[in-house]
């Protein structure tokens, strides 16, 4: 049964981490997921009476456990993430009036992995994505013949042009493109942007028939339908109810989308429509990523891509969505080997320009 004690403290330790920490609510909801996972081996007794042998013993519990929904044991990432966030309460609890007598500092350091299951835990793997021409195929096959239709085409289209986030792209209205420069505001105060910040993104060179299909779309909107510049960029579906009584797509709602999941299903079913296996629009961002490490000639234009991806540092870019495939590296080493493109210089700049994002991190 919940302790009373422990949940105001939790609720304070919430607040914290979203007004202090600045953490979205996903994260901190990860975090009291952590949290209650820990009460519950103990049987909610009170923070207040944590010894250093609970933390040992629950570090066994959990490494014991099994995933929900496939059977097999919680992976090393998994069980760093919750002890990490538990490592981080105990820690903050620690100074805390009314436990600071109870706890130290020192106490949350029992909830550490093993240094070589924390390197696992921290391992990245190579995460699945889609080919440039896979995507290209997908838009290319996909049909346009009812403005839905035609919707749902420029709707790809824009992610593999722009990068954009699903959870903005619902947001976005025909006032945020502006076609002559080629270019999106993603403007933090209309759409949902990740961490708030306004990003300016120019469209990605992914060929000129994409980037026709969706200026299409958006002459469509403006010339057909008679759109404004504060209408949807990709408007719901309007539905109506049919001679059987249940709902039927009839064309386009002058309404946003209110959640992302009509976008990914649009990508389920354009995936499955060309015979490929289904990847989310986030996704595509790891696809972008990759090009760019393959088209930018220097430092400079890979800086440039990864602003345009909406990350302030080109290591996001390179650690988060772009790490090199093992394929890739392969073939980059072949070409380093034996035909020695790039020059002294070159090089020279791309080492300065990551050895100044590494200092940035510290």
């Amino acid at each position: 049964m919940p302790n009373a004690r422990n949940e105001r403290i939790k609720h304070e330790y919430a607040i914290y981490l979203k007004e202090a920490r600045r953490y979205d609510e996903s994260t901190v909801d990860a975090a009291l997921a952590a949290i209650h996972r820990f009460e519950a081996h103990t049987r909610f007794r009170d923070f207040a009476t944590f010894r250093q042998e609970v933390a040992v013993a629950f570090k066994r519990h959990l490494a014991e456990q099994s995933n929900a929904r496939t059977g097999k044991p919680l992976s090393k990432s998994t069980l760093m993430s919750t002890l990490t966030a538990l490592k981080a309460f105990f820690h903050w609890l620690a100074g805390q009036r009314s436990y600071k007598s109870r706890l130290q500092y020192s106490d949350s350091d029992y909830f550490n992995m093993p240094e070589r299951d924390s390197r696992i835990g921290r391992a990245r793997s190579e995460k699945a994505a889609p080919s440039l021409d896979q995507v290209r195929h997908v838009i290319l096959s996909m049909p346009a013949d009812t403005a839905i239709e035609r919707r749902d085409r420029a709707l790809v289209a824009f992610i593999l042009l722009t990068a954009v986030r699903d959870g903005v792209v619902i947001g976005l209205k025909l006032k945020h493109v502006d076609l002559a420069r080629r270019h999106v505001r993603q403007d933090a105060r209309e759409v949902a942007t990740k961490f708030g910040k306004t990003i300016d993104t120019f469209f990605f060179p992914v060929g000129d028939d994409i980037r026709q299909i969706v200026e299409n779309w958006i002459a469509f909107l403006e010339t057909d339908l008679h759109w404004g510049p504060d209408d949807p960029l990709f408007p719901a579906t309007r539905l109506e109810a049919g001679p059987d009584r249940l709902l039927h797509a009839a064309g386009l709602d002058r309404k946003l989308w209110r959640t992302a999941d009509p976008v990914r299903k649009v990508f389920r079913e354009a995936f499955r429509a060309a015979g490929l296996p289904y990847f989310s629009p986030h996704r595509i961002r790891d696809t972008i990523s990759a090009l760019g490490q393959r088209v930018c000639p220097n430092a400079e234009a890979l800086k440039a891509w990864s602003q345009n991806m909406g990350h302030e540092r080109v290591m996001t870019t390179l650690t988060s969505y772009g790490p090199v495939s093992s394929q890739r590296q392969a073939e980059l080493l072949q070409d380093l080997g034996v035909t020695g493109k790039r020059s002294r210089a070159d090089l020279l700049n791309q080492l300065s320009v990551l050895t100044e994002e590494l200092r940035k991190a510290e």
